[in-house]
């Protein structure tokens, strides 16, 4: 099909992925401050976080209602976070791109999927120094869904569920807690499971490299202490290695070869 018919249908086809991804983005937001709370996310209704006002569907709409409202709740009049529309917009671009790199596949939801989990234990992980297992179990639900369909590559899987999290559990154990928290091995478990062991072992490496480079960086500039959270970052290399962990695993083998 020319490019000038092919255009608009390539377009058109990402609208209803922006529409879906900026809602579950909405829910994250609840996750995101629930979770560490130990609230139900599921149940309770949605509500303002400073007066408690049921808020109404029209108060929820992803990005518009936040500008529409001027970023303050429509009853008490107290100042929104800016969290919601740029979790909203943000995992709607990350659902968006990675359709993009990766095509449409099945692969490809579970990977977004994931990705939102990600985005959810990352802001928790920063801001608790602890990584919610209700997140890490959804990635490995995600990771024995991708096995199953992928069982051609099922030792990969099963390595890369083993690979990384058993190094880090060596670490674990050998630094008496002190060099890698429980919740970065059930996470690299749960991407291993999902990724496969090259894969996963690409994020890994990325997510350590981001690590090192952004933490120093953090620390000569605003002075943060030495104690980092590794969520967000181990989080920053799983994406690295969804978007191009395959390219880069193929491109060191063919240098061994």
């Amino acid at each position: 099909m020319p490019i000038t018919q092919s255009f608009p249908f390539n377009i058109l086809i990402y609208i209803p992925i922006l529409a879906f991804s900026l809602v579950i983005g909405s829910f994250l937001n609840v996750c995101i401050y629930r979770i560490p709370k130990k609230e139900t996310v599921v149940t309770t209704p949605s509500h303002c976080m400073l007066c408690g006002s049921r808020l109404r569907w029209y108060d929820m709409v992803p990005v518009l209602s936040f500008v529409v409202l001027g970023g303050r709740c429509r009853k008490c009049g107290g100042k929104i976070s800016v969290q919601y529309p740029l979790i909203e917009a943000g995992n709607a671009l990350l659902w968006v791109i990675t359709f993009a790199v990766c095509g449409f596949q099945v692969r490809t939801v579970l990977y977004c999927l994931a990705i939102s989990a990600l985005l959810v234990l990352s802001l928790i992980d920063a801001r608790t120094f602890e990584i919610p297992f209700s997140c890490n179990l959804f990635i490995g639900i995600l990771g024995v869904i991708a096995t199953v369909l992928d069982y051609r590559h099922l030792l990969s899987h099963i390595v890369g569920f083993i690979g990384v999290a058993g190094l880090l559990l060596v670490v674990y154990f050998l630094t008496a807690g002190r060099g890698i928290g429980g919740g970065d091995i059930k996470l690299m478990a749960a991407t291993g499971l999902l990724l496969g062991f090259g894969c996963n072992l690409v994020g890994f490496l990325a997510g350590c490299l981001y690590a090192s480079v952004i933490h120093i960086a953090r620390m000569k500039i605003s002075g943060a202490k030495s104690m980092l959270a590794m969520g967000p970052y181990l989080a920053a290399g799983t994406l690295t290695a969804m978007w191009f962990g395959e390219g880069i695993v193929d491109w060191y083998l063919g240098l061994l070869i």
